[in-house]
């Protein structure tokens, strides 16, 4: 089985948490994520995470503590998810490129939207921190 590492975001900016939703056509179509992408050869996870925020959303982050990593085996390949916490730089607004569309959600509010399997478990772990500070 093909394995892909991808290195996601927990994007903090005023209390809320950015995900994204990915394009009709292409797999998971639909699917609500955390941003990010695939690592490619040569870059660290944080550097994958960074150079994919500028390239997907035009915005440009600080890329804090690994919080978790998750596996899931979908029918293209086993995605290896590297979560990292994230702060914007700036007070830019994301451009939406390549995603249906963006929206800033509160934590609480996570369990709302239908998530790729390989996000769900992030979602678990984010309910375990509610009511404790958030380890950006």
């Amino acid at each position: 089985m093909k394995k892909i590492e991808v290195a996601a975001g927990l994007i903090m900016c005023d209390g809320k948490i950015l995900i994204g939703q990915r394009k009709h056509g292409k797999d998971l179509e639909y699917k609500w994520e955390f941003p990010g992408g695939k690592l490619e050869k040569g870059e660290t996870l944080e550097q994958c995470l960074e150079r994919e925020l500028q390239e997907e959303m035009q915005l440009q982050i600080c890329v804090g503590r690994h919080f978790i990593d998750t596996t899931y085996d979908y029918d293209f390949g086993q995605v290896q998810l590297h979560c990292y916490w994230a702060t914007c730089k700036s007070q830019d607004i994301p451009v939406v490129l390549e995603h249906e569309q963006y929206k800033w959600v509160s934590l609480s509010a996570l369990k709302e939207y239908d998530f790729a399997p390989a996000d769900k478990p992030i979602i678990a772990a984010l309910s375990a921190q509610t009511g404790k500070e958030l380890p950006l």
